[in-house]
């Protein structure tokens, strides 16, 4: 009964991602044709506009952020008896945090001093954070005030000034809690939600994605996936984020991915203090998959193009 109930979910999600192609291919036809075109556009570029991300600026729109853009998933996790919960409005990237979290895994070497900084700060209840910058390089020094008064002007920090003469910066901490839990670990789930989109479009994959899904199991057991996606035609990927200790918790990663059925390579730890050689070791000792922030995009890019 269960399988059948699979079989048919599949299915509908099938249909869903062809009747998306159909009304974009629609749309497009209603669309004049250009003058230097030679004729429509092919069906196929029609359809990738609205369910690919070729459409929207995945760093800047609230497209996603919709009952219909997790349909998919829903049907997924529905038809293996699981409830899950989401919050549409953890996927909006018309705000700044999506662009925060990808300045600061990009540059991560050079800014996790500050992250760690600002975020014992927070957990000590501490209101400020003091950053001395005279022993680095000029380049380095830069570069951390660049970032530091680019947070400040998206409010991610309440009061930047620097020092110039001592070479220090002075920031206050903003006491919104959106802010304190992108500092406490919230951007590296930002990072790998932007990235997986990324990864997506440039493979003008349609897919179904989300983070922060709560999903209850038949026993009630909860559980909370960071970010996930359900690529069309094949099964989800789903990304845990690391940005502090993660070995307490490979066992139940374990458990959690074959109770969701989902194959090793597309259970991805992404962690902050792996280096490459680690992650390739943890892969190989336990069923599931380790990455770096360096080997995330290479990691979903093989899998999405398959």
């Amino acid at each position: 009964m269960v399988y059948g109930t699979v079989f048919y979910v599949e299915k509908l999600v099938e249909r869903y991602f062809a009747a998306l192609r159909e009304v974009a291919a629609l749309q497009q036809a209603d669309k004049p044709v250009a003058a230097d075109s030679g004729g429509p556009a092919p069906v196929e570029d029609a359809a990738a506009k609205i369910d690919t991300l070729a459409g929207i600026d995945h760093n800047n729109t609230t497209a996603l952020a919709t009952a219909e853009q997790h349909a998919p998933l829903s049907a997924w996790f529905a038809a293996r008896q699981i409830e899950a919960r989401f919050d549409y409005a953890l996927v909006d990237t018309s705000g700044f945090f999506d662009d925060a979290a990808k300045m600061l895994g990009e540059g991560y070497e050079l800014y996790a001093e500050l992250i760690d900084r600002v975020r014992f700060a927070y957990r000590k209840s501490h209101g400020w954070v003091n950053l001395e910058l005279a022993n680095l390089s000029q380049k380095d020094a830069q570069a951390i005030n660049t970032l530091c008064r680019q947070l400040y002007s998206h409010t991610f920090f309440s009061r930047y000034h620097y020092q110039k003469p001592e070479k220090i910066v002075r920031l206050t901490l903003q006491t919104a809690p959106a802010v304190r839990q992108f500092f406490d670990g919230g951007w590296l789930e930002w990072y790998a939600f932007i990235e997986l989109l990324t990864q997506l479009r440039q493979r003008g994959r349609a897919a179904s994605c989300a983070r922060s899904v709560k999903v209850v199991f038949p026993n009630e057991d909860l559980h909370e996936l960071d970010v996930i996606a359900l690529p069309e035609g094949q099964a989800p990927i789903c990304i845990e984020c690391k940005s502090g200790e993660f070995r307490r918790d490979i066992d139940k990663y374990l458990r959690l991915r074959k109770r969701l059925g989902v194959d090793r390579s597309r259970f991805i730890i992404c962690a902050t203090d792996l280096n490459e050689e680690q992650a390739a070791g943890l892969t190989t000792m336990y069923e599931l998959t380790f990455v770096t922030l360096g080997s995330l995009g290479k990691h979903l890019n093989a899998l999405i193009k398959a």
